[in-house]
């Protein structure tokens, strides 16, 4: 009996993992209104009551969607991020990967364009806060605690750098030189952080 029940869990998180990876690529390729759950069911092999069963609705199906980008852009960050030795490159590094998403089509479109518009700005900012804002207020509570950056009232200077890079993030993928929108975006990023050192 414990082990078909386990077998059953195995089942539903592979189904669910399944509908959320089609549900990704066709978010990502076509955006949220012209995504039809049809097309999401067939490629996954499923039926729409299973679709509908763990995810209630189209927007459900979004919402696990955008959780999952966001975990990975915040996974990216953490990466660039772990690669150098001290908090201050750090944080460079960090902001930097994290304006990168600006070049992939499918970030853009799913967590910048359709996200706040389908899910709403409140909830939006709820599934940044828990993933990239979180990050971003830790390295900057480390870099003010080791007197490495100006004190200042941590969450709205997290609140402002976050905003910033969300927007310069849009900027480039919305650029006819996306390369180089992410260089000079980077930079003018750079000359801002550095105004913040002691």
């Amino acid at each position: 009996m414990a082990e078909s029940r386990r077998t059953k869990v195995a089942q539903r998180e592979a189904t669910i993992q399944k509908l959320i990876m089609i549900a990704r690529e066709q978010f990502g390729a076509y955006g949220y209104a012209h995504t039809a759950t049809e097309e999401v069911v067939h490629l996954a092999g499923v039926t729409r009551g299973a679709l509908y069963h763990h995810f209630e609705s189209k927007e459900g199906l979004f919402r696990a969607v955008v959780e999952a980008v966001q975990q990975d852009v915040n996974a990216q960050v953490q990466a660039a991020a772990e690669q150098q030795t001290d908090l201050w490159n750090q944080l460079l590094a960090g902001c930097t990967a994290f304006l990168r998403i600006g070049l992939n089509p499918s970030f853009r479109q799913i967590l910048l364009i359709d996200a706040p518009v389908v899910l709403g700005w409140e909830t939006w900012r709820q599934f940044d806060d828990a993933n990239s804002m979180q990050s971003l207020r830790q390295s900057l509570s480390a870099l003010m605690q080791s007197d490495q950056i100006v004190v200042m009232p941590l969450e709205a200077l997290a609140h402002l750098l976050s905003g910033a890079m969300n927007e310069g993030a849009l900027w480039i993928a919305q650029s006819a030189d996306p390369d180089t929108a992410l260089h000079e975006a980077d930079a003018v990023l750079q000359r801002l952080l550095n105004s913040l050192r002691r």
